[in-house]
């Protein structure tokens, strides 16, 4: 199987990540606006502002890009198993679209079970990975 077609759904995962953050920042930005939030400033600290839920969500998020794009990476150099690999991408970007989701209706338990399975998925994707080296 050819490399770019094994893992085109990590590849996918990897550009639809990027464009749902850049969809938090938008957000985050036109909020700011509309609020009349003076750029620089520190964000009100409480769950009761959106705009603090919107910002962490964003925060949050570029928080595990960079684990993402290493995993996906390492795993896909290692000729991991692509079915495993592109089932990790998935969980994770399945993970942040619904912590985003709950973040911005500040729903704190089903977040923090949607940034478990992100975060459970990140460790997969490590762990396939190392098993190619085996």
């Amino acid at each position: 199987m050819d490399f770019n077609e094994a893992y085109k759904i990590t590849v996918l995962v990897l550009g639809l990540s990027g464009f749902l953050f850049w969809i938090q920042l938008a957000l985050v930005d036109i909020l700011g606006i509309k609020l009349k939030h003076t750029p620089g400033f520190t964000v009100e600290q409480s769950h009761s502002s959106f705009l603090f839920r919107a910002n962490r969500s964003l925060s949050n998020s570029n928080e595990s890009i960079g684990i993402l794009i290493l995993l996906s990476l390492f795993a896909m150099l290692s000729s991991a198993n692509p079915e495993w690999l592109n089932g990790f991408a998935v969980a994770y970007f399945v993970g942040r679209v619904l912590h985003m989701f709950c973040y911005y209706l500040n729903l704190k338990l089903l977040r923090s079970a949607s940034f478990a399975i992100s975060f459970f998925a990140l460790l997969g994707m490590f762990i396939i990975g190392a098993l190619s080296w085996l």
